[in-house]
Formats: structure tokens, sequence, C-alpha cells
């Protein structure tokens, strides 16, 4: 399911695996606040895009959720991949380039935290109409951007225009590099027919 990155990723991929590969070193496996906050919503079939090392995969799958996982770095999905066989949780972890990713099935709750802001305003664009079809009928949706960054808030709230919104939060949190961000998310649960 590997799919080539293209040279403008590359440099972003390196960091991503350095980042991934320090955190591995010394088993910096704590979900995040929003893993933490979204962790609640989550049921059944499961599909995360940019799972980086997994940690909401593998909490999602320790609940009893059954997910896909996919990530661009080779390094975090062989990570997850270990971790998840390990403790025997349901868990296909795959490196993918989701710039042009097309799920092939539907899902309970489809997740894409950070991943949005990684790619160009189109490419993000077009992941978030695929995304919104990904989801089963009274499913969610669960996605995050940057406050200011492009996509931002308002792609959020189109992609999701006529779903209920479950929770919408702006959270503040910190770059690796120690800055301060602001973060838009959005939980949206998609009508029955």
């Amino acid at each position: 399911m590997s799919t080539p990155i293209e040279p403008p990723q590359r440099n972003a991929l390196e960091i991503f695996e350095r980042e991934f590969r320090d955190r591995i070193a010394t088993s910096d496996y704590e979900p995040s606040a929003f893993e933490q906050a979204i962790l609640p919503f989550l049921s059944g079939e499961v599909l995360e895009l940019g799972c980086g090392l997994g940690n909401l995969a593998i909490e999602a799958a320790a609940q009893g959720c059954r997910v896909v996982a996919l990530d661009a770095s080779p390094t975090a999905i062989a990570d997850l991949g270990r971790r998840a066989r390990e403790r025997g949780l349901a868990i296909e972890a795959h490196t993918a380039d989701l710039r042009h990713y097309v799920p092939g099935a539907q899902f309970d709750c489809v997740v894409a935290l950070g991943l949005l802001n990684a790619l160009s305003c189109d490419d993000a664009r077009g992941l978030l109409a695929r995304l919104r079809e990904a989801v089963r009928p009274g499913g969610i949706a669960a996605l995050s951007v940057l406050a200011g960054g492009a996509p931002g808030r308002e792609d959020l709230w189109r992609a999701l225009a006529g779903w209920q919104i479950v929770v919408a939060t702006q959270l503040r949190a910190f770059a690796p590099s120690g800055e301060p961000q602001c973060v838009h998310t959005l939980i949206a649960r998609k009508s029955r027919p």
C-alpha cells in the first residue's frame, strides 16, 4: 500500500522521520490533548489519516475499535505495527501518500488531526471531500487544522455542512519547536438517511 512521496513532501517527511525516531528512542507515546479529547467519540471501525506514531490508534483499538491507521512515515508505521502486534490489537497500519488518498470503504469514524495543514490547500480540500464520503451514516468525522492555516476552520465547516456538530473547539497547543499554536477541532456526526 506504500506510495512514493514526491520531492516537495520529502523535506517535511524527513523532519517527521527524525522526530518519530527521537520519540521512539525515548518511548514517548503519550496521546496528545487532542487525541485524548477525541477518544471517547470513537467506536466501531476507525480510519485515522496522518496517524504518526499511532497513539490514538493504539488507544482506540484498546477500547475495542478496529483501526486502519495511515501515515507517510515508514518509521512511524513500522513502530505502530510492532506495538499493535505486541499488544494483540486490531490495527492495520500502512504507509501512504495521503494527498490523493481515496478510501476504499466507509468507516464509523474518520480522524485527521494535524494532517490537513501538511498538505497543499487544494489537496487538503480534495481530501476533505473524499473523507466526507468515507463516513457511514450516523458516523463521525474528527478533524483539526491550525488557526490561520490553509486550509482553515472555514474549510472544516464547509466540508461538514449539514452534519450535526458534536464538538467545536479552539485549543492552544505547542509545536515541536515550542511555539504556541491555536488548533481548531471539529467533531461532527453524519446524518442518517
